[in-house]
C-alpha cells in the first residue's frame, strides 16, 4: 500500500519560502511547466517539483496542502501529452482528474481558495460560436475527458474554488508551438500549417497573471467558478504561425492546409475561440493582445540564447 505522509522534498519547499504573516503564502503545484515559472517571475510562491508532490498519488498531494500554512492554492501542474493520453488514459486520468478533486477537497476542508488550470478541449470543437463557461462539454479524446473529470471533481469538492480554461499556451519556457515555429524556420523556407483550427493563443506569462489577480480577491472573498481566459484575437494556427515568423524578422511562407492533412492519434478541436467576458465581469480580467505577449516572448527567447 503507498503511504500518504508528507514528503520530505516538499517539507523543505515550505521552509526555503516562509512568508512573514502579512505576505500571501500562495502553494503551487508544478515547478518546471510554462505557467508554473511564470508564476514564480511574478510571486514569491511555494512552487513544488514532481518529486515533491507526485499527482500520480491523489492523496498525498491532498496530505500536502492539509500540512501546509497556505492562503491559496493553485494547480498548473497537469499531464499535458494529448497524443500520448490515448495509449495513458489512466495515468490522464489520475493525474488531470483525481489529483485536482483530491487537492479541491483538501483546500475545502481547509477554508482556502483553490484555482485551477483547465482546457478549451472539455469541449467538442464545433461551430464557430466562441464557448461561454455553462456551454455543454463533449471532449474528443482522452486527455480532454481526463482534465473534464478534474473540474468534475473540483465542482464537487463544495470550496471556493475557480477553474480557468485557456487554450493554445506559449511561453519561453518548455515545448509549444512559438517554439516549434522557430525551430523549424532555422532550416526551412515554407512550413505547411493548419489553417481550419481556431482559437486564442495565450500565454503563460498572461494565464500566471490572471491566477494570481483571482487569488488576491478571492482571499478578499470573491466566490469563483468556471472561467474561460484567452489571448485575444481569435486566429488559427496558420495565421499564429504568420504572426510569429513576421515578429522574428524569419522569411518563412506559410502555406494553409486542412486538419485532415495533418493527422494525430488525438483529434483536436475545430473552434477554440472562448468566450472570457464573465472573467472581465466578476474579476476585472480581460483578454490580453497575444500579439504583444508574443513580442515579450521572443525577447526572452533572444535574451536566453547561448
Amino acid at each position: 500500500m503507498r503511504s500518504h505522509s508528507i514528503n520530505p522534498l516538499a517539507v523543505s519547499e515550505f521552509e526555503a519560502h516562509s512568508t512573514p504573516e502579512t505576505e500571501l503564502s500562495i502553494l503551487v503545484f508544478g515547478k518546471t511547466g510554462q505557467v508554473a515559472l511564470e508564476l514564480q517571475r511574478q510571486a514569491d510562491v511555494i512552487a513544488l517539483t514532481r518529486e515533491a508532490a507526485d499527482l500520480s498519488d491523489p492523496e498525498a498531494c491532498a496530505a500536502i496542502i492539509a500540512a501546509s500554512d497556505a492562503d491559496v492554492v493553485i494547480n498548473a501542474a497537469a499531464y499535458t501529452a494529448v497524443d500520448r493520453a490515448e495509449e495513458e488514459e489512466s495515468l490522464a486520468k489520475t493525474i488531470n482528474g483525481d489529483a485536482p478533486a483530491f487537492m479541491a477537497k483538501a483546500c475545502a476542508l481547509k477554508g482556502i481558495p483553490f484555482i485551477h488550470i483547465s482546457t478549451d478541449y472539455v469541449f467538442d470543437g464545433s461551430g464557430v460560436t466562441p464557448w461561454t463557461p455553462k456551454d455543454q462539454t463533449g471532449p474528443l479524446g482522452a486527455y480532454g475527458h481526463s482534465k473534464l473529470l478534474g473540474e468534475e471533481g473540483i465542482t464537487a469538492a463544495g470550496g471556493q474554488t475557480a477553474i480557468l480554461r485557456t487554450s493554445w499556451v506559449f511561453s519561453a519556457y518548455g515545448s509549444n508551438f512559438v517554439k516549434t515555429m522557430l525551430r523549424l524556420g532555422e532550416t526551412r523556407d515554407a512550413l505547411n500549417v493548419v489553417s481550419d483550427q481556431v482559437g486564442g493563443p495565450t500565454a503563460a506569462h498572461d494565464i500566471a497573471a490572471a491566477c494570481l489577480s483571482l487569488a488576491k480577491q478571492m482571499i478578499a472573498g470573491s466566490t469563483g467558478g468556471i472561467y474561460h481566459f484567452s489571448g485575444a484575437p481569435d486566429i488559427s494556427w496558420a495565421g499564429f504561425a504568420r504572426e510569429i515568423f513576421s515578429q522574428a524578422d524569419l522569411a518563412i511562407t506559410v502555406n494553409d492546409i486542412p486538419t485532415l492533412e495533418f493527422p494525430t492519434p488525438a483529434k483536436r478541436p475545430f473552434n477554440s475561440r472562448l468566450d472570457c467576458s464573465s472573467l472581465e465581469a466578476d474579476f476585472g480580467v480581460s483578454r490580453p493582445d497575444w500579439r504583444e505577449s508574443l513580442t515579450r516572448v521572443l525577447i526572452d527567447l533572444k535574451e536566453s540564447a547561448p
